[in-house]
């Protein structure tokens, strides 16, 4: 069975396959669904303060 990844940034099912994975040097994993949500995390940006995050939930 395919396991699921949420994506670490908007927190939207990411369907296998598909996304991106992000390890840092300290050995944390993110998962990104698109390319949107990792340069909002790149540039530190807090999901929860995002207009078309709150929009999806």
């Amino acid at each position: 069975m395919v396991e699921i990844k949420r994506c670490s940034f908007c927190g939207d099912e990411i369907e296998p396959g598909t996304g991106k994975m992000l390890v840092m040097r300290s050995g944390t994993i993110y998962y990104f669904c698109s390319s949107k949500c990792e340069k909002n995390f790149a540039l530190k940006r807090i999901p929860r303060k995002l207009k078309w995050i709150a929009k999806k939930k």
